[in-house]
């Protein structure tokens, strides 16, 4: 038995990570382990309310399947794509799964009647590598999310930066190239138009002139770059360049002590890690050089980072109704 009556027993939190293709899911301990996963397909093209739906009935359904499990769902965390406003738990735009305005927190409370807490995927997913994963015992972290957008949560002691409108961590509209190519945002030259993976794979076939059907993947650049062929070897340096200016950037801003990169780029491994180590450090000047590691903790990470989430939100609550 408990010693404190208002404490549950076996207390969880339900998490979701949204997607345009699948939903990760998680029953969490508060030690941030994983009791159950489950994956789910979004089907983004059925419409915002159809996804809408989604969230609710796999949240539901998850915390209904701990309960049957022996557990206590506590709170319910929930990371979506796009731009969020976490304060009043509402996705304000994702082109990932057409959301505007939707009042996603307000939804779910008054379908589960959990406490609900609502977060960017970038920002919980670096959270979690902040204080689980790749980050950990660091206390200020940079997590990179390179896919096909450049993003970035900037993590202080446990807590990821917001921002006063919700966007905070868009380091991929740093301006890094005046002339570059034309971003998805509209102006010239953002880190994301020159050294996303997307970015990456576009610049090699304009410049080998092939087919957009027969475009290669930034990861075919990076091995092509190592096999020794020039062209791959000059987009692949350029996109290194452009992501060393980016993250002292980055560093001049935030100076932080480890800088943790994810995302499908990541997986390059050493063909971008010891390059890109190399061009930062020639970037530094006063500027303490920071730790640049891959994120330890995969696909997994934004799942965690909304448990991690809701558990800070049911912990807050939970202070201001003993006070």
């Amino acid at each position: 038995m408990n010693d404190d009556e208002s404490v549950p027993a076996d207390p969880v939190v339900v998490a979701l990570d949204v997607g345009g293709t699948g939903m990760k899911c998680a029953v969490v301990r508060p030690d941030g382990v994983a009791v159950r996963t489950e994956r789910h397909p979004t089907n983004a093209a059925r419409g915002p309310a159809a996804v809408i739906g989604t969230i609710l009935d796999v949240a539901e359904g998850l915390a209904d399947k701990a309960r049957a499990d022996g557990f206590t769902p506590v709170a319910l965390g929930i990371a979506v794509p796009g731009v969020v406003d976490e304060v009043r738990g509402v996705a304000v735009w994702s082109a990932n799964v057409g959301f505007r305005d939707v009042p996603l927190r307000d939804l779910a409370v008054a379908r589960l009647g959990l406490p609900t807490a609502l977060g960017h995927d970038v920002r919980v997913g670096g959270l979690a590598e902040a204080r689980l994963g790749a980050g950990r015992g660091t206390g200020h972290v940079l997590f990179v999310a390179i896919g096909t957008g450049i993003a970035a949560a900037h993590v202080v002691v446990g807590t990821a930066a917001v921002g006063a409108h919700g966007a905070a961590g868009e380091i991929g509209h740093i301006l890094v190239r005046p002339d570059g190519p034309r971003c998805g945002c509209g102006r010239r030259g953002c880190l994301e138009a020159v050294a996303s993976a997307a970015a990456i794979g576009r610049r090699y076939a304009e410049l080998a002139d092939e087919s957009p059907d027969g475009r290669v993947t930034a990861a075919e650049v990076a091995e092509r770059a190592a096999a020794g062929e020039p062209l791959a070897g000059r987009v692949w340096q350029e996109a290194v360049d452009a992501l060393a200016d980016g993250l002292a950037s980055g560093q001049a801003l935030f100076d932080v002590a480890t800088v943790v990169l994810g995302g499908g780029l990541a997986q390059a491994g050493d063909r971008l890690f010891v390059p890109l180590r190399a061009a930062l450090h020639e970037r530094m000047t006063f500027h303490r050089e920071p730790r640049l590691v891959a994120a330890a903790l995969g696909d997994e990470a934004g799942c965690l980072g909304a448990a991690l989430l809701a558990l800070d939100a049911a912990r807050v609550r939970d202070h201001q109704e003993k006070r």
